[in-house]
């Protein structure tokens, strides 16, 4: 079966938003309203509402690192993940976590980064070399 996710969040401010994911992430633009928009977040669909983005704590243990939680992602092959690694290192973007790798050498090696939206909102962008090793253990 093959499905899309969608997710429904706030940010407080619609252009700043459409800045960053349709600028700086290069996400396309779907439908929009004056107080909502969509887009196309790597195969997913993602919907901007206005409004006050979710309480974010730094509660989630992964390895070394406590990470924001709750937060949205999205798994990319390895050569996409270094290529948005490198957009948003040109744009300044200011990363929570720097892209790194993780569990180097065992099962789910993944590189991953963590940085946030203009409104605040988490973001965790995670790479493979080889999706079927997604869910390995």
């Amino acid at each position: 079966m093959r499905s899309l996710f969608h997710l429904a969040y706030n940010v407080q401010n619609l252009e700043e938003a459409r800045s960053f994911y349709g600028g700086v992430l290069g996400c396309a633009e779907g439908r929009s309203s004056d107080t909502w928009v969509d887009y196309d977040f790597f195969g997913h669909e993602i919907s901007l509402h206005l409004g006050i983005p979710f309480d974010v704590r730094a509660t989630g243990k992964v390895g070394e690192h406590l990470v924001p939680m709750p937060h949205l992602g999205v798994i990319l092959e390895y050569n996409d993940w270094v290529d948005v690694a490198e957009k948003l290192k040109q744009a300044e973007i200011e990363f929570l976590l720097e892209p790194m790798v993780r569990f180097e050498g065992e099962p789910g090696e993944q590189w991953t980064m963590f940085f946030f939206d203009p409104s605040g909102n988490p973001i965790e962008i995670k790479g493979f070399k080889s999706m079927d090793k997604v869910f390995a253990s």
